[in-house]
């Protein structure tokens, strides 16, 4: 009976360092996208429309917007993410400006989050293109 809770707790006792590298594993360096580029002859306002229809459908919320930049926030569950979209007749980039409960941190010098930010930020890339896109041939 002893010896069996004895070997209870040494593998308790070794699962915890492998319990924290799969914690840290949920982080990963945050990198804000490339810009990328608004197809030719695209007008301003459909470069605004393209990115807000793919914030609301992504549920980020637009929480500030002047000329050439747009804040938005994203609140999921426990999570809060804030960016800046900032674009021109010829690119947008999209910025991280800050968020809670995402493990963002500075570790060794560099800055990490979680990593379901950086394929929330992708998604909205791919989907403002997307709009781009479709927007441009309706034209």
């Amino acid at each position: 009976m002893v010896r069996s809770q004895r070997a209870r707790w040494w593998s308790g006792l070794l699962l915890l360092p492998l319990l924290a590298l799969l914690m840290g594993a949920r982080q990963v360096p945050l990198v804000d996208p490339e810009p990328f580029p608004v197809p030719a002859g695209l007008s301003e306002a459909k470069v605004v429309k393209s990115i807000k229809v793919a914030l609301t459908g992504r549920q980020w919320q637009v929480t500030e917007e002047h000329p050439g930049k747009i804040i938005s926030t994203l609140h999921l569950r426990e999570h809060m993410a804030k960016i800046s979209i900032d674009y021109d007749a010829s690119k947008i980039a999209i910025r991280y400006l800050d968020s809670g409960e995402l493990m963002y941190a500075q570790k060794k010098g560099v800055t990490v989050i979680h990593r379901n930010y950086l394929s929330w930020i992708q998604n909205l890339v791919n989907d403002i293109q997307r709009n781009m896109v479709l927007v441009a041939d309706a034209t």
